[in-house]
């Protein structure tokens, strides 16, 4: 009997590998805030921690609250707390979510609904995320504004704690231009005078901003193309230069509220609007923002998600699996089907106490550190091959020493559906993992249902062998 339905077509390994050529980890800083890139680079989390990535988005069905999602891989939202935070008059739309230095996490966010005049954005701080404060509501000072929308927090690299605001003005209310705000305090309660950035202009809204080395990224909105533009500068404030227009990156037209995050191995990714058909995107990138992948629409939240930044912490609770010792991996919803080499190839068939000696040495496997990051894990078989996706089966080869082979052959834990089970992510295809389907193991995209998690999780246990 199949377990499954059968799973969508993925995408050829080919198109896959050139959309994420990755570089290696160690090529690219990693930053938990904002924009803000520390001195630690990507990985992992270690053993016993876990990832955490937070979104705070507003309700397509009601920007008079927000909804607090969390997620353990950027891909796979699950809802933490629903109405978490309604502000005690007004809306909120498009709220940004950073934790800062005093360990409080503060929204930032448009106070009134598009069709208003909104020359305020709104503060909020929570201690744990999920139970919000209003803080207050701030009027941006620029004369005659008509509308300061999508507020963003940016951290630079010398702790400075910024906000980028899109504003109008009255004599062109629908035409804006992005401003920052840079915190004269550290209880962000006093605002720097804005300050235009340079070389972006009018007629750009939902700027979002990283800082990689000496270089500010933005992506901003062109509100009369409909198309996501880049830009870089040597200075926050600029003058920026824009080097892609019209649909450079694939993401098509008709997208906005870009927001970008660090994933454990070391790509981005940039999540955005697609108003025009309901669904919340994401795209990977791993040489500095020129290549992306086909955009995907979010599991689980698109449709109900509008407009949201993304902050990732490494916290502690994660899944602990010893390295050096040998295990075999029972599934979660069938107790008695074990991890089995079969003809190189790893299935998922019955072992049991009457199994022969051969196949219970076939369902045993030493498991080490990841070939392509320590934090993560690799699995050899008795022969001394190792676990890896080829055309996205899963399968044992020998170590051919190449970074693909490294990558192939590497995956992050990640706590599973049942008590003591892990889930086995693709260290170069975020978002896949190690799942069965008619008793055969390959790596598939999540779908965000119980069912993909089930089929995906396996408990540790005693080896066979």
């Amino acid at each position: 009997m199949t377990p499954t339905q059968p799973p969508a077509p993925s995408p050829s390994r080919r198109t896959l590998l050139r959309a994420l050529a990755a570089l290696p980890a160690s090529a690219v800083l990693l930053g938990e805030g904002p924009g803000l890139l520390g001195t630690a680079l990507a990985a992992a989390p270690p053993s016993g921690s876990a990832t955490r990535y937070t979104i705070v988005p507003f309700l397509n069905s009601n920007d008079g609250t927000v909804n607090v999602y969390q997620s353990d891989d950027a891909t796979d939202f699950r809802l933490a707390k629903s109405s978490a935070y309604t502000p005690p008059s007004n809306r909120i739309r498009d709220a940004s979510i950073f934790k800062h230095t005093n360990g409080s996490y503060y929204l930032t966010y448009t106070t009134h609904t598009w069709q208003d005049p909104s020359t305020t954005i709104g503060f909020a701080r929570s201690s744990d995320r999920v139970t919000w404060t209003f803080l207050y509501d701030y009027t941006v000072p620029i004369a005659n504004l008509s509308r300061a929308w999508a507020p963003e927090w940016f951290v630079d690299s010398d702790g400075s704690v910024n906000v980028i605001v899109s504003c109008s003005t009255a004599s062109d209310e629908w035409n804006f231009t992005p401003y920052v705000l840079k915190a004269t305090n550290s209880a962000l309660t006093a605002w720097s005078s804005p300050v235009a950035l340079s070389g972006i202009g009018a007629n750009h809204i939902d700027t979002y901003i990283v800082r990689i080395g000496a270089t500010y990224h933005a992506f901003t909105k062109n509100e009369t193309a409909k198309y996501i533009e880049y830009a870089t500068a040597s200075r926050l404030t600029g003058p920026y230069t824009i080097s892609r227009t019209g649909d450079w990156a694939g993401w098509g037209s008709y997208r906005e509220g870009p927001a970008l995050i660090q994933l454990d191995n070391g790509g981005w990714r940039i999540f955005f609007d697609g108003y025009s058909d309901g669904n919340y995107y994401y795209s990977d990138s791993y040489d500095t923002f020129a290549t992306w992948s086909a955009p995907t629409a979010l599991p689980v939240v698109s449709g109900t998600a509008r407009h949201f930044t993304v902050i990732r912490e490494t916290v502690s609770g994660g899944p602990s699996l010893a390295r050096g010792v040998t295990r075999s991996f029972r599934s979660a919803n069938f107790s008695t089907r074990y991890w089995q080499t079969q003809s190189s190839l790893l299935n998922l068939p019955v072992v049991s106490g009457s199994s022969t000696t051969a196949e219970k040495q076939a369902a045993t496997f030493t498991v080490v550190a990841g070939l392509a990051d320590a934090n993560a894990y690799s699995f050899r078989d008795a022969s001394g091959n190792y676990l890896r996706h080829w055309d996205f089966r899963a399968r044992f080869d020998a170590n051919d020493g190449t970074s693909t082979f490294a990558k192939d052959a590497t995956f992050i834990a990640r706590t599973g559906s049942a008590s003591g089970s892990m889930r086995f992510e693709s260290y170069n295809y975020p978002g896949f993992y190690l799942r069965h389907y008619d008793y055969q193991l390959r790596v598939d995209r999540t779908d965000g249902t119980d069912l993909f998690r089930a089929d995906s999780s396996f408990v540790p246990v005693t080896a066979w062998a």
